[in-house]
């Protein structure tokens, strides 16, 4: 009997043993499933996302060839223009002696010269009158001088943007084969930022200058036959009349213009597109160029800035250090100590804000302003956790606790930035901040391989993680870093990547390129009216830029 109770006993133990086993295994499976699922949903998600990328670089690789199309169109047709340039006089001038060309020469002066007012065609002949030409280059001319002085900014609306695209669009610029006005607005704002430090001019540009080429990257569009002779696109609009005629039309899609010189007081309306000429496609590209210049500038005059003062914020001065070190950091008289911690910090969070204030106030659009933040943030990210890596005096626990203390100011500045301004700053830290997570956890000794490159310092490379666990001192409580044997996995490790020269570097490159294009500028800023816009006092008054007036019900 007993021996039948112990087989039984035996078997029940096997059955249950057998049952856990099973329970694990579907554990396990289930596990894998919902692994598989997860990977199977970020794949899908990938997949999505790459495919809505391939259809933006689609559209934008049509846009660029439509553009390169023109570009080339005009540089073929430049040399048989010079060749054919005396044929070309002495044909005029045979045409001129028979009368035959006098109406189509005067005409073609200049395509984009109008005039609104009637004028009957017997005062023409009997009144000496300027060239149309000539009273163009008078408008140009006061256009610039206005341009020149600060306009400022009408409901976060840059004037000087404004102004010059509605004046652009009025003369009809974009469409005509030679001008100069792209050139002279071009070299304005490039003597305006030849003074590279001043921050709030290079702003107020790049808000200008931005907001401009959001108009142009809305308005314009390149035309096969764009680049044609003129001659074969003659029709009415080559007349005066015709001219007029088609200012009406002028206001691109997706910006809103009340009806041009207030004709047709019906208020805002939306239009199409104009065919761009080679001029106004060099100009929107000379236009890109400038944006990204200015921002350049801006981002690189900040990193000059907080540079000096991230080599003092990665080690916590010494006395300061000494005083954490003996536990004292909490205590009334270690005060002075703690301040003199942050100032360094503080120096830092106050660049940011003020140059934060500066882009705000000369309406830089947030899209831009995410971008210089998120790239200084980025070299901050970079400056520190290459300079941890490189001093083993810098990878202690006291020194952990102090950059800790900064990485909060940082991240309260960018919680007050809110993410409109400060965007992904914040993640930008992610190496320094799982660096100094790992300088300041306790029980170092006791932490496996995969907790450490899975759970504390997931993006670390395996050489950046045995760099700073060979480097870490405790100054504080003499403890310990990683086993002996997390060590020997991570040689093995690091072997076994030898022959991938990318993981061989276990410090950080800086990127200065320019994060963003046109089109992404230009997904990013809202569309706005500028029909309200009130010109300056300088032409305000000047019966050639009536058109800029608003309309008035």
């Amino acid at each position: 009997m007993t021996e039948e109770l112990e087989s039984v006993k035996a078997t029940l133990e096997n059955e249950k043993q057998r049952a856990d086993d099973a329970v694990r295994k579907f554990e396990e499976t289930q596990e894998s499933l919902e692994d598989k699922k997860k990977k199977l949903e970020e794949t899908e998600k990938k997949g999505q996302q790459l495919q809505e990328s391939l259809t933006r670089m689609e559209e934008k690789c049509n846009n660029l060839e439509s553009e390169n199309k023109v570009l080339r169109q005009q540089a073929v047709s430049m040399a048989p223009n010079k060749f054919l340039s005396g044929r070309s006089r002495s044909i005029l001038q045979r045409g001129s002696e028979s009368g035959h060309l006098a109406v189509d020469a005067r005409s073609n002066l200049d395509l984009h010269s109008l005039s609104m007012n009637h004028r009957d065609p017997s005062e023409v002949e009997d009144k000496p009158q300027k060239s149309l030409n000539e009273k163009q280059q008078e408008n140009q001319e006061l256009l610039i001088r206005c341009i020149v002085q600060h306009l400022g900014f009408q409901g976060n609306r840059p004037i000087t943007a404004c102004i010059i695209y509605k004046c652009l669009l009025q003369w009809r610029s974009f469409e005509v084969e030679r001008t100069s006005v792209f050139d002279r607005i071009i070299q304005t704002i490039g003597h305006a930022i030849e003074t590279q430090d001043n921050n709030n001019t290079l702003a107020y540009w790049l808000s200008n200058a931005s907001t401009l080429l959001l108009l142009l990257q809305r308005t314009l569009k390149a035309s096969g036959a764009a680049g044609m002779a003129p001659q074969r696109r003659r029709s009415s609009s080559a007349t005066l009349f015709g001219r007029m005629t088609q200012s009406f039309r002028g206001a691109p899609q997706g910006v809103n213009l009340a009806m041009i010189n207030g004709a047709a007081g019906g208020g805002a309306d939306t239009l199409r597109q104009v065919e761009a000429k080679y001029p106004a496609l060099l100009f929107k590209q000379q236009l890109t160029a400038y944006v990204e210049k200015i921002y350049g500038m801006i981002r690189d005059n900040l990193k000059k800035e907080i540079s000096p003062l991230l080599g003092l914020c990665i080690q916590a001065p010494r006395t300061s250090r000494a005083s954490l070190v003996k536990g004292a950091s909490r205590s009334v008289a270690n005060t002075a100590a703690q301040q003199t911690l942050i100032a360094h910090w503080e120096g830092i969070v106050k660049s940011l804000t003020n140059f934060l204030n500066t882009l705000n106030s000369n309406s830089v659009p947030s899209f831009l302003v995410r971008k210089v933040f998120t790239q200084i943030f980025s070299f901050i990210n970079v400056q520190l956790f290459n300079s941890l890596l490189l001093r083993r005096e810098c990878c202690s626990f006291s020194n952990g606790e102090y950059v800790k203390a900064g990485l909060s100011e940082l991240e309260h500045w960018c919680y007050k930035a809110t993410d409109e301004y400060a965007g992904s700053s914040w993640d930008e830290l992610k190496h320094i901040r799982q660096a100094i997570g790992f300088l300041v956890i306790h029980q170092k000794p006791k932490k496996t391989l995969d907790e450490i490159s899975h759970d504390l310092c997931p993006v670390l490379s395996i050489q950046q993680l045995y760099r700073i666990s060979t480097m870490y001192w405790d100054d504080k409580y003499g403890t310990h870093s990683v086993s002996p044997d997390v060590i020997a996995n991570m040689r093995v490790l690091m072997t076994e990547d030898s022959n991938n020269a990318v993981s061989n570097s276990f410090l950080l490159d800086d990127d200065s390129s320019i994060p963003f294009s046109v089109d992404d500028l230009s997904k990013s800023m809202k569309r706005f009216d500028i029909a309200d816009i009130e010109p300056p006092p300088l032409i305000r008054e000047n019966s050639g830029f009536s058109f800029l007036l608003p309309v008035t019900d």
